[in-house]
């Protein structure tokens, strides 16, 4: 993966040091993209998740370490019965048509949410998909599924006040390594650079506690158009910014 990625800095022009690790993607547009189109919103979600299929190969092909894409809010229950069912169909097939890419990729998939209100169809997809793919070694490809960033503050607090009474924790091992290790993302670095689609500049309950230091990008392409080249400006972009995390020295000189 160090090669690919210094291949891909040197291809764009910058240093290795520059191009980010873990990349997450909210994917907006699907509706607009489909509307503009006269198609169904069912369809945008397709073209959709074909666009994140070949997302996904182009971040192994960079040398990204972790790919995360939020692609089913809680919120996203409220949306009608009908969209809702597809998608959740649309998951269950693509679950089982990426594992061949994903195990051609050396790519590890992990789900970010909570597992229980899916439907049982994409439950067992989810859960083969996983295990198929848990000794992979390479990108971790992290899907967002049911979640929501509160919830996963929520669920985190409760494992460690029932490990904590259980005597498993003391009180001054609760900091801010004991709440990581506690989340979903347990095991995988913080987001170095979050993308946006469709021109949206809200973070709409994702990962809450793991962009505190991520840079943002935000683009007008809606996400069935995003291509390679969005992809590369995106990194283009993050690679200009000086990252301090609080402090006021130039990280990048030092």
């Amino acid at each position: 993966m160090k090669d690919k990625l210094t291949q891909t800095a040197s291809r764009l022009g910058i240093k290795p040091e520059e191009m980010p690790h873990h990349i997450a993607i909210i994917m907006d547009g699907n509706g607009r993209w489909a509307k503009k189109r006269g198609f169904s919103r069912p369809e945008g979600h397709r073209r959709g998740a074909i666009t994140a299929e070949k997302i996904s190969h182009l971040c192994v092909e960079f040398g990204i370490e972790a790919l995360t894409l939020y692609s089913f809010s809680i919120e996203n229950w409220k949306r009608p019965a009908e969209e809702v069912n597809a998608l959740m169909n649309l998951y269950a097939e693509y679950l089982v048509k990426m594992r061949p890419k994903l195990i051609d990729d050396n790519a590890k998939l992990v789900h970010l949410g909570q597992m229980g209100p899916l439907p049982d169809a994409v439950k067992t997809e989810l859960l083969k998909t996983i295990e198929m793919t848990s000794k992979n070694t390479g990108m971790i490809f992290a899907l967002a599924l049911n979640y929501g960033g509160r919830a996963e503050i929520i669920d985190a607090t409760k494992e460690i006040a029932r490990r904590h009474k259980a005597g498993e924790i003391c009180l001054d091992e609760i900091d801010e390594r004991c709440i990581s290790r506690h989340l979903y993302t347990a095991g995988i670095p913080d987001p170095d650079l979050l993308i946006r689609t469709a021109n949206e500049l809200r973070v709409s309950n994702f990962l809450l506690w793991q962009i505190s230091y991520s840079e943002f990008y935000v683009t007008k392409t809606l996400w069935p158009d995003f291509g390679q080249s969005d992809l590369e400006e995106a990194i283009l972009a993050y690679a200009k910014r000086t990252r301090r995390f609080g402090s006021v020295v130039d990280l990048k000189g030092a």
